[in-house]
Order: C-alpha cells, then structure tokens, then sequence
C-alpha cells in the first residue's frame, strides 16, 4: 500500500499518529456486524523487544461497536489525546476513557473482534475462514483459491440442508476471508462436529472436504501450488482455515488497517462482492484503498456488509 500523505491525514491528530477518528468514522458501518461482540486492537511499538500487544474484552473492560461509534471525537476530546491519560483522566467520560484503552494514541494499530464472544465454548453465529497463504504464494492465487471455494461452498448441498447462512468475503490487506454467517446461533459442537479441521480425519468436516475439491481443481488447472485445510504452513501451500471461528478467538474488523511493521500500513480490509472474485485487476484495485479512500466511499462499501 502506498504511502500517500493524503490517505494518512485521518490517521494523524495534529503531528502525531492518532487513529481513533478513523475507527470511530467506519465503526457507524459496523454495528450490526458486530452486534454483542466485544472488539479488540493489536496495538503496535515501533521500540524495545515486543512489536505489539493486544487488547481485548477478556483482559480489559469490555469495549463494543456502538460505544465507538457514538464516540464523540471533538477538538477538544482529540486536544486531550495529546497529552498522558494519566494526566487528564478526570476531564474523560467513562465511554473516553474506555476507547483511550484500545485505542492508544501515538500508536498504529489492527482492528479486531472476538469472532464468537469471549471465553471458551460459547455458541456460535458464524464460521469464520480464513484464506492463509505459505510463501511463494500471490494474492492472485489467493484470490483464485477464494473464488473456487465460494463455488464449492454454494454447491454444498449438506451445508443447505444443515443450516441457513449468508455469505461473507472480505480481502483482509493481505489475503481474504470467507464467512458463513447464520440466523441462528449454533453450540460449540456444531463447530466442532462440521467444520473444525484435523488432518488425520479431513473427510470428516466440511473444510476438509472443501480443500479437497479446491484442490482438484487446481491440479485441472495444471497451477503450482496446493490447497489444504487446517492452520499449518508449508511452502506453495493456500490453506482454508477455520480455527479461529470458536469463542475466544479473534478476526480481523471490516476496514482494519493491515499493519506490515509498527510503522508501516501495507493494505486496508475491504469487503467485497462475491462476483468481484472473478475481477482480473481486483487486487490492483484493492492495493489502492488508503483511510480517506474508504471513508469517501464508506456508504457504498457498507452495503457489501451483512
């Protein structure tokens, strides 16, 4: 992503790196996404031994979409953020006190949520995939790989009948991701029974079934390189990954920034259309997404989301 002074002007208070006006401006477009679900940040330092820390409902007081989105960001408020929390921490609301939290001022940072809730085993009201790359593998390829499996997925008559869902694709900055949202929340064991992946027994769930199929398609297609389930790595290698659907795991947020470094922004989360996929110039397109870019067209990339 290119760094244009332009697209960075949101992210700056005064002369220094303040992002909360820019999460808080896309969050308006979120609230139903994110309905109940406790939002979190990887908050990056550009100094000392640990490149980032991450915070979340779990660890903090709980933060949701609608208390960022009503967030009032005035001059004053923004004024505030100049200086320590410490030291003006009785001139903040309560609402204040809590974004500061999350978000930290002088700091760039991803935008997470809890996918399922927080804690362990929690019900379920989406499966998340996540389209991971290994080395050696192009965004195109991802892209490919993301539009055989939205194929696959809407063909599955098993899926049809085990539940109701709506689709969901996103390119994260980097890769994408494919949602399952559904009408009803579902147990743990739902996730566990249909979609978590293991590799002893990957016939056994719909994602090992999926990558087989995405697969043979690729070796039809005489491509180098493979499609896998699961979480593990290995070179030439897309996998489709659903392990971080659970309660207690994260996913990244619609317009996230996609941090590279602690200083650097290399890509910005754009949901997409499913027909998009079959755009040859889409991820040319995607790469010139910078913040102003998005928030100038938020209402029309909002309507892409559930």
């Amino acid at each position: 992503m290119e760094n244009k002074k332009s697209g960075e002007r949101i992210l700056r208070n005064l002369e220094n790196t303040d992002i909360i006006k820019y999460y808080s401006i896309i969050s308006k477009k979120l609230r139903n996404f994110l309905k109940n679900k406790p939002i979190a940040t990887k908050i990056w330092i550009p100094f000392g031994n640990i490149p980032y820390f991450i915070r979340r409902g779990s660890q903090q007081v709980p933060l949701y979409i609608d208390e960022l989105a009503n967030l009032k960001i005035t001059p004053e408020f923004l004024q505030l953020r100049m200086k320590n929390l410490k030291d003006v921490r009785a001139k903040l609301s309560k609402i204040q006190e809590k974004a500061w939290d999350y978000f930290v001022p002088r700091k760039l940072m991803d935008f997470f949520y809890a996918t399922n809730g927080e804690g362990i085993g929690k019900p379920i009201d989406r499966i998340f995939i996540d389209i991971d790359r290994g080395k050696n593998i192009s965004s195109e390829q991802v892209q490919l790989a993301a539009k055989i499996l939205v194929k696959i997925i809407k063909a599955d008559k098993n899926l049809a009948k085990l539940t109701k869902y709506k689709l969901f694709v996103m390119w994260t900055g980097s890769s994408f991701h494919i949602y399952l949202l559904m009408p009803k929340a579902q147990s743990n064991s739902f996730y566990l029974k249909y979609f978590q992946y293991s590799k002893d027994s990957p016939e056994a769930s719909f994602i090992g079934k999926w990558a087989e199929l995405a697969d043979e398609e690729i070796k039809k297609r005489n491509l180098k390189f493979k499609i896998s389930g699961g979480h593990e790595k290995t070179p030439n290698t897309i996998n489709i990954d659903p392990s971080q659907t659970p309660s207690g795991k994260l996913a990244r947020v619609p317009f996230s920034l996609h941090m590279k470094s602690p200083k650097e922004i290399d890509g910005i989360a754009i949901p997409i259309s499913e027909n998009q996929l079959a755009d040859k110039n889409l991820i040319k397109k995607l790469k010139t997404y910078t913040p102003e870019k998005v928030i100038k067209e938020l209402n029309a990339l909002g309507k892409l989301i559930p």
